[in-house]
This record gives C-alpha cells, sequence and structure tokens, in this order.
C-alpha cells in the first residue's frame, strides 16, 4: 500500500502516528510529536526499532530513561514497558514486526 492510503489520527495529546507501509511480518509508522507530546509507557509483544528522523525526546525503558535527537535509532525489546517525553517538536519512525493490527484502519 501506498503512504497515502493510511489516514494520520491521533494518538495522544500532542501525538499523531500514520502508517507508511505494512506486512504481515512488518509495519513502518510515522508518530510526529508537537514538543511536550507523550507516548504513555505501553508494552506490547512486538519488536520495536525507532529512528529519530527529526527533534529531541526522552525516552523510558524497563525502568531507564536517555535522551536521542535526530539521526539516533534503537530498539525496544517484546514486552519492555516503554514511552517518551517530546523535549523538541519532531518525528520518529517506528518498524513493528510482527505487524501492529491494532494500528490498521
Amino acid at each position: 500500500m501506498q503512504q497515502t492510503e493510511f489516514p494520520e489520527v491521533a494518538s495522544g495529546e500532542g501525538v499523531t502516528r500514520q502508517v507508511l507501509a505494512d506486512s504481515a511480518e512488518l509495519m513502518v509508522v510515522a508518530f510526529r510529536f508537537q514538543k511536550g507530546g507523550q507516548g504513555s509507557l505501553h508494552s506490547h509483544p512486538h519488536v520495536q526499532s525507532t529512528y529519530v528522523h527529526s527533534g529531541k525526546f526522552r525516552f523510558y525503558l524497563n525502568g531507564t530513561s536517555f535522551e536521542v535527537a535526530a539521526g539516533d535509532s534503537f530498539v525496544i525489546p517484546s514486552g519492555a514497558e516503554h514511552g517518551c517525553d517530546c523535549l523538541e517538536a519532531g518525528q520518529l519512525i517506528d518498524c513493528f514486526t510482527p505487524r501492529r493490527d491494532d494500528f490498521l484502519p
């Protein structure tokens, strides 16, 4: 599917998400954050890879915290509790394996 086939949807206050591509095995999602936007703490069975396209974020991962900025990337293991605070407006590109069916329209 092409990016334009997926709507941009609210994903919390100051946060939107848009599925960019998907298959049963892999999904790519763009998350756009306004400064102060939050990704609430959560966990899921999917392995997640996050690339910071722009902005600056404080991430929380299994009880630790770290800051990331444009060009940084990291992997979140399956089942790990994680979330983030947006310190400077920006965009995260997340890949999930397998696909996050809950993100499909």
